[in-house]
């Protein structure tokens, strides 16, 4: 799957694992969603389109690929959602515990369950930010707990789980939130401080979670259940850059690019959104390692519970 040697086809020697401060994880996995198949074509997809990218980003003045980003091997374990889920955390977990921040790009929803799960291993005090069109908040569907519609079911009982976008889910999932931490997409259209309210729910640490069904599909048309009413792009970046401004954003996962032979417009979005994810937690690098601030020094500083136990590479 991985025909392409560097991510967006930058120089190879940004593009070295050893010299790389960011790694990206493609998992083209799509084995349990339930309406229109095709989110494991997304990372191939995602990948084509970021090569016709412009690596310049007007508004955080930089060029982030040059922090080095390493485009390691897909992770095609498609034997079960259970295996693919444990593959995802192995590696994941793998490039933490080098110090790399860690992104992945799915694959339907489901691989986040794994991903989730090595953040919250690695990371104190982690806080989950899910920004989705749907709940996901099954306990098991379809007789797996690693099904799409369950992906952040276990971050909800194991971390500090803030949901915004939210409009459209299943009545038994309101036993299972929690509604001072939910942002429902008819709520933050008529609240004004939506943003600042999600990040007031926040810990320092957080993980995004990004389900490109957030986004309404006047933009994003092409993901596998798309729901009126999302995100537009700037709202999207002007939350995304308080977010990483404000907090510690240790890593991120985007999921649930659909691609469409005839709309190539959704594909490179996802491109233009990962990377501007990407320019914001690196544009003003040399500031935050020095600020001596313990809740956003080095974005590591609070790694690993096993870090002790595990530090031989």
């Amino acid at each position: 799957m991985n025909t392409t040697k560097t991510y967006a086809g930058i120089p190879q020697e940004f593009g070295k694992l050893s010299t790389s401060k960011i790694v990206i994880i493609p998992v083209p996995y799509d084995g349990t969603s339930t309406w229109q198949k095709g989110a494991d074509k997304g990372p191939q997809a995602f990948l084509d389109a970021s090569e016709n990218m412009e690596l310049y980003d007007i508004e955080t003045d930089s060029e982030v690929y040059k922090e080095g980003v390493f485009l390691a091997e897909a992770v095609t374990e498609n034997t079960s959602p259970e295996a693919m889920v444990e593959a995802v955390h192995q590696a994941t977990k793998k490039y933490i515990n080098r110090n790399k921040f860690v992104t992945v790009f799915g694959g339907e929803h489901s691989v986040s369950i794994g991903t989730i799960r090595a953040f919250n291993e690695c990371f104190n005090n982690l806080s989950v930010l899910h920004i989705d069109a749907h709940a996901d908040l099954r306990k098991e569907y379809e007789g797996s707990k690693c099904n799409h519609a369950c992906a952040v079911y276990e971050a909800n009982q194991n971390t500090n789980l803030v949901q915004v976008g939210i409009r459209s889910m299943d009545i038994s999932e309101k036993r299972t939130m929690n509604p001072d931490k939910v942002f429902f997409a008819s709520d933050m259209a008529v609240n004004e401080y939506w943003m600042d309210d999600v990040i007031d729910q926040l810990t320092s640490n957080v993980f995004i979670t990004f389900d490109l069904d957030a986004l309404d599909p006047s933009i994003m048309p092409s993901t596998g259940t798309p729901e009126p009413g999302g995100l537009l792009y700037y709202e999207t970046l002007e939350f995304l850059k308080k977010v990483f401004e404000e907090k510690n954003v240790v890593g991120f996962d985007m999921v649930e690019l659909c691609p469409n032979e005839n709309e190539k417009s959704s594909d490179f979005l996802a491109a233009k959104l990962f990377y501007k994810m990407l320019s914001f937690k690196f544009a003003e690098n040399d500031d935050t390692y020095d600020k001596g601030d313990d809740e956003i020094t080095n974005p590591f500083s609070k790694l690993s519970k096993f870090k002790n136990d595990d530090d031989d590479f």
